[in-house]
């Protein structure tokens, strides 16, 4: 198709689309007015008659995919359509670029456990409805599963990198605003991956589609609000995921798999109060991985119970190397699965090793998930969380908010400080609601003695809103991210430096 006849269809479809639209429908009582004026009643008669015909004409028949093109959240509402479509546009793209967009909402499905059912379908409705505010009237939204969504960009001239880049930001900034739900507000954000045509690895629209899902997945993992372009090298690691199962055990054991650390500060002294363990993968070919990549494998491998073990020994040495260098770091947090909890001898093994690196136990945060707290019957999970408590361990509530722990649950589980989820954390230096919600959270561990530590802080008003507000700690991107143990040292000193002399008392031993 030459440009010459194309521009020529499209100037004829916007005449067409200026003549029929329903615009046209507020000059109806000037050509009856017209037709009476200047033939009478008769006239009249035929211009009413005759004028939804020339519509008709004008208009001609509406077709399903014309139709659908001026609702793209409802335009191919399966996987199977959005390939079909982009198989189109690849073919039909002649000297025009297109993309391909993959949204991960960050946290959505912790975000609908605590929304229920009827509120999540609602919210996940007014998201579509947002993002295709945003996008033109043949520019697709197909929904992948109930925390992803795609984007296909109709094709145009030139899109480069930077637009695509520009695009997604775009995107991320039409969530930004909080979605009323019942008498409060929820904040989504979203992780987003793109393939631009000139990026894909090979010209079809299966390639086209899993290419910006990989790119999606590496954003999720890098998240809150990630941005990613699709490489050859994502693709390298994506492509041999399946082998990382049979790796992982080796791993496990040849030091592959170690803990990352990150830090908590107190809000009211700017202390290090603490750090938090997380797992990381060094594989020797594909660099660092995250764990929503490999601790499926190790689940499934049966290996959860090793993993803490392992994590368990890292983090108690780098408390030890960390004594020993003169930092004073108060604690440091352990996540403890569901399936450590229910080893009858885990106390017997959490008090040797705790023995052997001569740490106190009230240093060795046990940090629990609420979902844990909340759906466990298990009397073994039940005794030997009430046995750490007693042994003098922190018995941390993780991701407190999404998993409906009652009072009750905290007291009987002896828990000593709640982890506020990222979710309630988020924006909360602007919004009021947000404020009162982490509000009534703080006065209620007020008043049950608990400490707070709250999650995701990202930016400098959200601390100082969450100081001021009174919670006791924070965690997050906004003041550091997780790293390896050998950069935790150089970390703490340039922390020292930017708090000032006057707050450094007592920080340093020796």
């Amino acid at each position: 198709m030459s440009d010459g006849y194309g521009a020529g269809r499209g100037t004829a479809q916007r005449l067409k689309r200026a003549l029929s639209g329903v615009h046209m429908l507020a000059f109806v009582p000037a050509f009856t007015l017209a037709a009476f004026w200047f033939g009478g009643e008769t006239a009249l008669v035929v211009a009413a008659l005759l004028y939804p015909l020339v519509l008709m004409i004008l208009r001609g028949p509406t077709s399903a995919a014309e139709t659908a093109s001026h609702d793209p959240a409802k335009d191919s509402s399966s996987r199977a359509g959005l390939l079909r479509a982009l198989d189109k546009m690849l073919a039909d793209a002649a000297n025009k670029q297109t993309a391909v967009f993959v949204l991960c909402f960050d946290d959505f499905r912790a975000l609908s456990d605590r929304l229920g059912a009827e509120r999540r379908a609602d919210l996940s409705r007014r998201i579509m409805d947002r993002l295709a505010a945003t996008l033109r009237a043949d520019d697709m939204l197909v929904p992948l599963d109930e925390a992803r969504c795609a984007i296909a960009l109709s094709p145009v001239r030139v899109f480069d990198l930077e637009l695509a880049i520009q695009f997604a930001v775009r995107l991320q900034s039409a969530l930004e605003e909080p979605f009323s739900v019942d008498a409060g507000y929820v904040y989504v954000s979203t992780s987003i991956g793109f393939c631009t045509e000139a990026r894909m690895p090979r010209r079809n629209a299966k390639e086209f589609l899993d290419a910006a899902e990989r790119a999606g997945a590496d954003a999720a993992l890098h998240g809150p609000s990630a941005i990613r372009a699709f490489t050859s090298d994502m693709q390298a690691v994506l492509r041999d995921h399946h082998e990382l199962a049979d790796e992982v055990g080796a791993a496990l054991e040849n030091g592959q798999i170690t803990a990352w650390f990150q830090p908590q500060i107190n809000t009211s002294t700017g202390h290090v109060s603490g750090f938090e363990v997380l797992v990381r993968w060094h594989h020797p070919k594909r660099g660092i991985i995250a764990p929503g990549l490999f601790l499926p494998a190790i689940a499934q491998a049966g290996l959860l119970e090793r993993l803490g073990e392992v994590m368990l020994f890292q983090a108690l040495t780098a408390l030890q190397s960390w004594d020993q260098a003169g930092y004073t770091v108060p604690s440091i947090g352990v996540n403890f699965s569901q399936d450590e909890l229910g080893n009858p001898k885990l106390i017997d093994k959490i008090k040797w090793e705790l023995d052997r690196f001569e740490i106190d136990p009230p240093r060795l945060s046990v940090e629990i998930l609420e979902t844990v707290v909340t759906q466990s019957d298990d009397d073994v999970v039940t005794r030997n969380i009430a046995a750490l408590a007693q042994l003098g361990c922190g018995i941390d509530l993780d991701d407190f908010g999404t998993g409906h722990a009652s009072i009750s649950s905290i007291r009987r589980f002896d828990v000593s400080r709640i982890k506020i989820d990222r979710s309630f954390v988020m924006q909360v230096d602007r919004d009021e609601a947000q404020q009162k919600m982490i509000g009534a959270i703080l006065s209620m561990a007020d008043r049950l003695g608990l400490e707070t530590l709250a999650e995701g802080v990202e930016t400098i008003g959200e601390h100082a809103m969450l100081a001021q507000l009174g919670c006791d700690h924070i965690q997050g991107f906004g003041l550091a991210r997780p790293m390896p143990f050998e950069k935790t040292g150089p970390w703490m000193d340039s922390h020292l430096e930017k708090i000032g002399p006057q707050v450094q008392l007592g920080l340093r031993r020796g």
